[in-house]
């Protein structure tokens, strides 16, 4: 007897398959707002075809999480003990690029695991930074070698955080000359920069409405947008659940305007940090330490517009989206100005890749805002940024 048509074509390698495609649609919409159904139909099959392999969406996603860890714990595993610190750097690099789809589901949706897991992801991803804290050590012996490798692979895995179109072998070549001058990058040379960033203060609650905005920011930051119930956000304030709703039609539109707060902030740093820049050198340097004084200053607020607005709706979605692509072009300009080697694709990817040292290196410091850590940062960035 002769299997049918469909047992015949079953590739041997569904299981990984599903992980690919969950994981890219975990990183696009986030944990919440993805579905079984729309994993299984990215792969081509039922979703009671998918819940053979896995018994829910927590399984999955957890094994999502962890698979692009594993893949950088094994590309360490597989580089002999002799190798140098670039040869590490480039196995993860190449690891991460081949990967970028689904490969960022850690930095942000991994709030949503289980405790346990979270503890094992944690252990997998430090022995990846002690390998690099290592190599860091042994090959520059700055201060601060543990930072400074966190912030070279916050810049490699930056590129698992934005769609900009470029030919992979280049994106490899970018991000391992990113990283490597990262960890090459003494954090005090920026001593002094970050004291001289005056921000725009974050709005005084004066209103109802603003005061709800206040309270549920850092809920969003702790515990995730789709966790936070309008119950705790109006225990928070001292109101009725109810009383939410003369404020805000719903959960969703304290989000929006918590993106927007924090757009706009960001572009009040922005022009005030240009506005003291001389020549484009400078103004990168400049635009650098007001997003570094920023991350740090409204860090929650930072944190939520990062990781929420993928799972807004496209019509809410779209506007700040747009606001991200101009901030974006402000750097975008300043950089090509200062590297006119670079296209405008290239520069694009070592602004992310300058974020990205931003969030992994703001983590590692536990967002404690002190100057010396806003220096220590500003310096890690602009050597992403090889200026």
């Amino acid at each position: 007897m002769t299997a049918g048509p469909a047992a015949a074509t079953r590739p041997h390698n569904r299981k990984q398959l599903i992980v690919e495609a969950a994981g890219q649609v975990f990183s696009e919409r986030g944990y919440h707002a993805a579905s079984m159904e729309e994993i299984a139909a990215g792969v081509g099959i039922s979703a009671a075809a998918l819940y053979r392999h896995f018994p829910n969406k927590y399984a999955l996603f957890a094994e999502c999480a962890n698979v692009m860890v594993d893949r950088l714990v094994a590309a360490l595993d597989e580089s002999p003990p002799e190798a140098n610190l670039r040869e590490v750097l480039a196995a993860l690099t190449r690891v991460t690029v081949a990967h970028r789809a689904s490969g960022g589901l850690y930095r942000w949706e991994a709030r949503y695991l289980g405790r346990e897991d979270r503890r094992q992801l944690r252990g997998k991803f430090a022995h990846v930074v002690g390998r690099v804290t290592d190599l860091a050590r042994r090959e520059y012996p700055l201060p601060d070698e543990r930072l400074r490798a966190v912030a070279a692979l916050g810049a490699i895995g930056s590129i698992t955080m934005h769609h900009t179109s470029i030919a992979q072998r280049r994106v490899e070549e970018l991000l391992l000359a990113s990283a490597t001058r990262v960890v090459a990058t003494d954090p005090a040379a920026a001593a002094g920069s970050a004291r001289t960033v005056e921000l725009p203060a974050q709005p005084v609650p004066r209103t109802r409405r603003a005061e709800i905005l206040a309270a549920a920011v850092p809920l969003f930051a702790r515990d995730g947008f789709a966790t936070v119930t309008n119950g705790q956000i109006a225990q928070a304030v001292g109101l009725a659940p109810s009383a939410i709703y003369r404020h805000y039609p719903g959960k969703v539109d304290i989000l929006v305007a918590a993106c927007l707060q924090a757009g706009g902030l960001l572009a009040q740093a922005v022009d005030r940090s240009l506005r003291q820049a001389a020549d484009p050198r400078q103004a990168v340097v400049a635009l650098t330490a007001a997003y570094v004084a920023y991350s740090f200053e409204h860090n929650a607020l930072t944190s939520v517009a990062e990781a929420e607005i993928a799972g807004l709706p496209a019509d809410l979605r779209r506007p700040l989206i747009l606001a991200q692509r101009e901030h974006i072009a402000v750097w975008e300009q300043q950089l090509r100005s200062a590297r006119p080697e670079l296209d405008g694709r290239q520069a694009r990817l070592l602004v992310h890749a300058g974020f990205g040292v931003v969030v992994e290196a703001g983590r590692a410091l536990r967002w404690q805002d002190t100057p010396d850590h806003r220096d220590a940062v500003t310096a890690l960035v602009t050597g992403a940024l090889t200026l």
